[in-house]
């Protein structure tokens, strides 16, 4: 591999691991092991294990930006199917990950932010650009007439962001995904004032 390639499978390794994990109990022997790379190697692209986790977190949120974007401008599609189309990836990374993972930046928001402010920074700058994403995507929603003129975008990305990851943490610990359907039904119907059909994956 080039060394871009061996930076880069370091850090999706450390990713999973992470997701599994968690940050504090994830070693960097165990990331080593599992990418089949000397140590040497971590050290030669990273300074330290938190600039290899700050490294995760840039690249996970690269990649997210990317998936979110496709999905929020996909012209093809009405704004309110738009959201429905980025929670329905929602249901099917929990159910494929069988409930055991979760959100990556949410889970290291709630293992890292009270406790390195470098990280909380980090963090709170990715959570920023995704509600900007929402925000976004209500506002247009709301000049096409599918969401109620008393809605405030901003108010209501920053709900959307909130309920949903709250949403996603309690489907963890029920390992169901009755939670995310839960805030979706009253996120759409009761917050955006739209009483479309809303079809999601249980």
């Amino acid at each position: 591999m080039t060394s871009t390639d061996t930076r880069n499978h370091i850090i999706q390794t450390g990713a999973d691991l992470i997701a599994q994990k968690g940050f504090g109990a994830t070693g960097l022997n165990a990331v080593l092991t599992a990418a089949g790379v000397p140590k040497g190697s971590f050290y030669h692209y990273f300074k330290s294990k938190d600039d290899f986790g700050l490294a995760v977190i840039d690249s996970f949120a690269e990649a997210y930006d990317a998936r979110l974007d496709a999905i929020l401008n996909d012209t093809s599609r009405s704004c309110l199917d738009r959201l429905r189309a980025y929670f329905d990836t929602g249901f099917e990374a929990m159910t494929s990950g069988e409930y055991a993972r979760g959100c990556l930046i949410g889970n290291l928001g709630q293992e890292l932010a009270g406790q390195n402010e470098v990280f909380r920074q980090r963090l709170e700058k990715v959570l920023a650009g995704w509600e900007r994403r929402f925000e976004k995507c209500i506002a247009e929603a709301q000049q096409a007439g599918d969401v109620s003129p008393a809605v405030d975008p901003a108010d209501a990305a920053s709900l959307l962001l909130s309920g949903w990851e709250g949403a996603i943490l309690r489907a963890k610990v029920l390992r169901s995904t009755e939670p995310m359907a839960c805030f979706v039904r009253f996120f759409l119907s009761q917050c955006l004032g739209t009483h479309q059909a809303t079809p999601l994956m249980t």
